[in-house]
């Protein structure tokens, strides 16, 4: 138990037709052939080789109908089987992305409005958030404490592991806390942000979010490999989650439910139908013209942790000016997974970097700059020359 508990402190930073939803799911390549991958590769082997360091990574690299594939290391200590583009896991933080795709096209379907506030769909929260706009929940400018850091969560996460609160009692950690700043004047990432942001989805609609998103996105761009649970459990095949605070590696897997992070850390998904989902999402697929052009909206915010490059805050997306070019996307973490998934402008050229261990700049601040440099050289690989 006192293993398992180290890795549950480390959750708290908390995942139409061709003409409109693009081209079709990215066939796998045999090999991958970007620019730059020799380099990429040799990161990757370096990374998963390093004391404490993730037993396995995967990297996809997509153009267009085509999607490169790199792996290091394994997806399971226990039977040494690499990592595939098609194995489930948890996209922890990045999951933000999708609530955020969600809120969105409710917003061009004139379902939602980004001025509306939280107080007009959920007067039964508190009620000095109701001020607090869609916007600045999708923009983490909301000053709403986030509850993952709240003193009380962790306990009752180790009290409780596989019986997760309903989602709007994770939001109750923070219900008597004053707001961090007032609304709009400050960024600060919150998990509380995109739980909120569900939660209006829900009111709006009369449906559950899980409903809502596979509904508004999922279903629409035949991500079929991806789903918002609410247990511990991950498909068959899955790349498999480790503690690597000590050695062997702990499998943390199935640790703790799905439903303490819900929608800001509970989405599963496998690495090719996240390279898809961020491609839509950058494109514009599920956002009219005007919608996105405030999706893309940025100011000085980092993700968590941070991308390559240069960070700044969009609307559940982060732009990321990096010394190859700038992609947008979204970074997470969470126990057993730390996540990297990123686009051009265009949706066409995508990246994802997937490893199977929570690795953050405070508690291996070394191990994360070898990550770092994998997501730029990553990110690199996916915009090379003649790429784009």
């Amino acid at each position: 138990m006192p293993r398992t508990r180290r890795a549950l402190s480390l959750v708290v930073p908390l995942v139409t037709a061709a003409a409109l939803f693009g081209p079709p799911a990215p066939a796998v390549a045999d090999g991958p052939r970007a620019s730059g991958v020799a380099e990429l590769q040799g990161a990757l082997d370096d990374l998963v080789r390093q004391p404490g360091g993730p037993p396995g990574a995967i990297v996809t690299l997509g153009r267009d109908s085509r999607l490169d594939v790199l792996t290091a290391g394994v997806a399971d200590v226990a039977t040494g089987r690499p990592p595939e583009a098609g194995d489930a896991m948890r996209v922890a933080s990045v999951a933000k992305a999708y609530s955020a795709a969600t809120a969105l096209r409710l917003v061009s379907r004139g379902v939602l409005s980004l001025d509306d506030p939280v107080g007009t769909w959920r007067p039964d929260l508190p009620s000095h958030w109701w001020p607090v706009t869609l916007r600045q929940l999708l923009g983490h400018t909301s000053g709403i404490p986030d509850f993952s850091r709240s003193e009380g969560f962790l306990p009752d996460v180790v009290a409780s592991l596989q019986d997760p609160p309903e989602p709007r009692d994770l939001l109750s950690y923070v219900a008597d806390e004053p707001l961090l700043f007032p609304p709009g004047t400050e960024y600060r990432y919150s998990n509380s942000d995109n739980v909120l942001v569900a939660l209006l989805i829900e009111s709006a609609t009369g449906r559950s979010y899980a409903d809502v998103l596979h509904a508004a996105v999922l279903r629409p761009a035949g991500l079929t490999a991806t789903s918002l649970p609410t247990g511990s459990e991950l498909p068959e095949p899955h790349i498999a989650g480790y503690d690597v605070s000590e050695q062997p590696p702990e499998d943390v897997t199935t640790v703790v439910a799905a439903g303490w992070a819900w929608a800001s850390g509970g989405v599963v998904a496998t690495p090719a139908d996240l390279a898809r989902f961020i491609g839509a999402d950058v494109r514009g697929t599920f956002t009219d013209r005007q919608t996105r052009a405030e999706q893309f909206r940025f100011r000085p915010g980092s993700s968590e942790p941070p991308g390559p490059g240069e960070n700044l805050a969009g609307l559940g997306l982060f732009r990321y000016d990096t010394r190859c070019g700038t992609v947008y996307g979204h970074t997470g973490n969470t126990a057993g997974y730390t996540q990297f998934a990123a686009a051009t402008a265009t949706g066409r050229r995508t990246v994802t970097v997937s490893v199977n261990a929570q690795i953050t700049p405070s508690a291996a601040p070394e191990l994360f700059e070898r990550l770092h440099d994998v997501f730029e050289l990553a990110t690199c690989a996916a915009v090379s020359p003649g790429s784009r």
